[in-house]
Protein backbone atom coordinates (compact mmCIF):
# COMPACT_ATOMS: atom_id res chain seq x y z
CA UNK A 1 0.00 0.00 0.00
CA UNK A 2 1.40 3.39 -1.00
CA UNK A 3 1.67 5.98 1.70
CA UNK A 4 0.41 9.42 0.70
CA UNK A 5 3.01 12.10 1.33
CA UNK A 6 2.16 15.10 3.46
CA UNK A 7 2.52 18.66 2.23
CA UNK A 8 5.59 19.11 4.42
CA UNK A 9 7.25 16.01 2.95
CA UNK A 10 6.52 17.18 -0.59
CA UNK A 11 7.97 20.61 0.15
CA UNK A 12 11.05 19.05 1.71
CA UNK A 13 11.61 16.96 -1.44
CA UNK A 14 11.12 20.00 -3.66
CA UNK A 15 13.56 22.02 -1.53
CA UNK A 16 16.11 19.21 -1.62
CA UNK A 17 15.84 18.95 -5.39
CA UNK A 18 16.19 22.71 -5.79
CA UNK A 19 19.13 22.84 -3.41
CA UNK A 20 20.86 20.08 -5.36
CA UNK A 21 20.56 21.89 -8.70
CA UNK A 22 23.01 24.67 -9.25
CA UNK A 23 21.67 27.75 -11.02
CA UNK A 24 18.38 26.03 -11.82
CA UNK A 25 15.89 28.48 -13.25
CA UNK A 26 12.20 27.75 -13.63
CA UNK A 27 10.26 29.62 -16.28
CA UNK A 28 7.32 31.01 -14.30
CA UNK A 29 5.21 31.17 -17.46
CA UNK A 30 5.32 27.36 -17.81
CA UNK A 31 4.33 26.46 -14.24
CA UNK A 32 1.08 24.53 -13.75
CA UNK A 33 -0.94 26.96 -11.61
CA UNK A 34 -3.65 24.38 -10.83
CA UNK A 35 -1.06 22.22 -9.12
CA UNK A 36 1.50 24.57 -7.59
CA UNK A 37 -0.51 27.61 -6.45
CA UNK A 38 -2.76 25.59 -4.08
CA UNK A 39 0.33 23.73 -2.86
CA UNK A 40 2.11 26.97 -2.01
CA UNK A 41 -1.06 28.28 -0.34
CA UNK A 42 -1.12 25.15 1.83
CA UNK A 43 2.49 25.85 2.71
CA UNK A 44 1.53 29.21 4.21
CA UNK A 45 0.53 27.31 7.37
CA UNK A 46 4.17 26.37 7.93
CA UNK A 47 6.09 28.15 10.68
CA UNK A 48 9.47 26.50 10.32
CA UNK A 49 12.32 27.75 8.19
CA UNK A 50 12.83 27.27 5.19
CA UNK A 51 9.30 26.03 4.41
CA UNK A 52 7.59 29.23 5.49
CA UNK A 53 9.95 31.31 3.35
CA UNK A 54 9.58 29.03 0.34
CA UNK A 55 5.79 29.07 0.54
CA UNK A 56 5.60 32.86 0.88
CA UNK A 57 8.05 33.51 -1.92
CA UNK A 58 6.38 30.94 -4.16
CA UNK A 59 2.93 32.45 -3.63
CA UNK A 60 4.12 36.01 -4.22
CA UNK A 61 6.06 35.06 -7.36
CA UNK A 62 3.11 33.17 -8.81
CA UNK A 63 0.64 35.95 -7.99
CA UNK A 64 2.92 38.60 -9.47
CA UNK A 65 3.40 36.71 -12.75
CA UNK A 66 0.19 34.69 -13.05
CA UNK A 67 -2.23 37.18 -14.55
CA UNK A 68 -5.17 35.29 -16.12
CA UNK A 69 -3.88 31.91 -14.87
CA UNK A 70 -4.92 32.80 -11.31
CA UNK A 71 -8.66 33.21 -11.85
CA UNK A 72 -9.49 29.55 -12.65
CA UNK A 73 -7.58 28.38 -9.56
CA UNK A 74 -9.61 30.44 -7.04
CA UNK A 75 -11.89 27.52 -5.95
CA UNK A 76 -8.80 25.43 -5.14
CA UNK A 77 -7.39 28.18 -2.89
CA UNK A 78 -10.38 28.59 -0.59
CA UNK A 79 -9.68 25.54 1.60
CA UNK A 80 -5.98 26.36 2.20
CA UNK A 81 -6.92 29.98 2.98
CA UNK A 82 -9.55 28.85 5.47
CA UNK A 83 -7.23 26.33 7.11
CA UNK A 84 -4.44 28.89 7.50
CA UNK A 85 -6.78 31.41 9.11
CA UNK A 86 -8.22 28.72 11.39
CA UNK A 87 -4.79 27.97 12.85
CA UNK A 88 -5.19 31.16 14.92
CA UNK A 89 -1.40 31.43 14.82
CA UNK A 90 -0.71 35.15 14.51
CA UNK A 91 2.28 34.77 12.18
CA UNK A 92 0.36 32.42 9.88
CA UNK A 93 -2.68 34.70 9.93
CA UNK A 94 -0.61 37.81 9.16
CA UNK A 95 1.08 36.04 6.24
CA UNK A 96 -2.28 34.86 4.90
CA UNK A 97 -3.90 38.27 5.25
CA UNK A 98 -1.07 39.89 3.29
CA UNK A 99 -1.32 37.17 0.65
CA UNK A 100 -5.10 37.68 0.42
CA UNK A 101 -4.54 41.37 -0.26
CA UNK A 102 -2.09 40.50 -3.03
CA UNK A 103 -4.39 37.78 -4.41
CA UNK A 104 -7.38 40.12 -4.67
CA UNK A 105 -5.33 42.69 -6.60
CA UNK A 106 -3.28 40.20 -8.64
CA UNK A 107 -5.46 40.03 -11.76
CA UNK A 108 -8.72 41.33 -13.17
CA UNK A 109 -11.75 39.55 -11.80
CA UNK A 110 -10.00 37.75 -8.93
CA UNK A 111 -11.57 39.97 -6.26
CA UNK A 112 -15.04 39.37 -7.69
CA UNK A 113 -14.42 35.64 -8.06
CA UNK A 114 -13.58 35.42 -4.35
CA UNK A 115 -16.88 37.01 -3.19
CA UNK A 116 -18.94 33.76 -3.26
CA UNK A 117 -16.37 32.21 -0.92
CA UNK A 118 -16.57 34.92 1.75
CA UNK A 119 -18.71 32.60 3.91
CA UNK A 120 -15.76 30.22 4.08
CA UNK A 121 -13.07 32.85 4.61
CA UNK A 122 -14.54 35.64 6.74
CA UNK A 123 -15.54 33.92 10.02
CA UNK A 124 -12.00 34.27 11.40
CA UNK A 125 -11.94 37.91 10.31
CA UNK A 126 -14.94 38.54 12.55
CA UNK A 127 -13.15 37.02 15.54
CA UNK A 128 -9.88 38.97 15.11
CA UNK A 129 -11.07 42.31 13.70
CA UNK A 130 -11.11 44.02 17.10
CA UNK A 131 -8.40 42.10 18.96
CA UNK A 132 -5.24 44.12 19.19
CA UNK A 133 -2.46 41.56 19.10
CA UNK A 134 0.97 41.89 17.58
CA UNK A 135 2.79 39.15 15.74
CA UNK A 136 6.06 38.85 17.67
CA UNK A 137 8.12 38.11 14.52
CA UNK A 138 6.96 40.86 12.16
CA UNK A 139 5.34 43.32 14.56
CA UNK A 140 2.14 43.30 12.49
CA UNK A 141 -1.16 43.87 14.27
CA UNK A 142 -3.68 41.19 13.27
CA UNK A 143 -6.69 43.52 13.75
CA UNK A 144 -5.16 46.19 11.51
CA UNK A 145 -4.37 43.62 8.82
CA UNK A 146 -7.93 42.28 9.00
CA UNK A 147 -9.33 45.79 8.45
CA UNK A 148 -6.91 46.48 5.59
CA UNK A 149 -7.78 43.16 3.96
CA UNK A 150 -11.52 43.78 4.27
CA UNK A 151 -11.04 47.20 2.67
CA UNK A 152 -9.12 45.70 -0.26
CA UNK A 153 -11.69 42.93 -0.62
CA UNK A 154 -14.53 45.45 -0.72
CA UNK A 155 -12.75 47.73 -3.20
CA UNK A 156 -11.92 44.91 -5.62
CA UNK A 157 -14.92 42.63 -5.03
CA UNK A 158 -17.46 44.41 -7.18
CA UNK A 159 -20.91 45.63 -6.27
CA UNK A 160 -21.87 42.63 -4.08
CA UNK A 161 -18.72 42.57 -1.96
CA UNK A 162 -19.96 44.98 0.70
CA UNK A 163 -23.25 43.10 1.11
CA UNK A 164 -21.43 39.77 1.60
CA UNK A 165 -18.88 41.26 4.01
CA UNK A 166 -21.63 42.97 6.02
CA UNK A 167 -23.56 39.69 6.24
CA UNK A 168 -20.56 37.91 7.74
CA UNK A 169 -19.24 40.84 9.78
CA UNK A 170 -22.24 42.96 10.92
CA UNK A 171 -20.08 45.68 12.51
CA UNK A 172 -18.07 46.29 9.32
CA UNK A 173 -18.20 49.88 8.07
CA UNK A 174 -17.79 50.44 4.33
CA UNK A 175 -14.70 52.19 3.11
CA UNK A 176 -16.35 53.29 -0.15
CA UNK A 177 -19.90 54.24 0.87
CA UNK A 178 -20.98 57.46 2.56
Amino acid sequence: MLKRKTTTELKAEAFTVRAGMKNAVVDIERIDYHHYLPLFFEGLRETTHPYETLACQGVYDMLDHGGPKILPVIPLLVQPIREALNTRNHRVMCNMLKVLQRLVTSADGVGEALVPYYRNILPMFNIFKDKKSLDSESGDDVADLVKETLTVMEQHGGQNAFMHIKYMIPTYQSCTRN
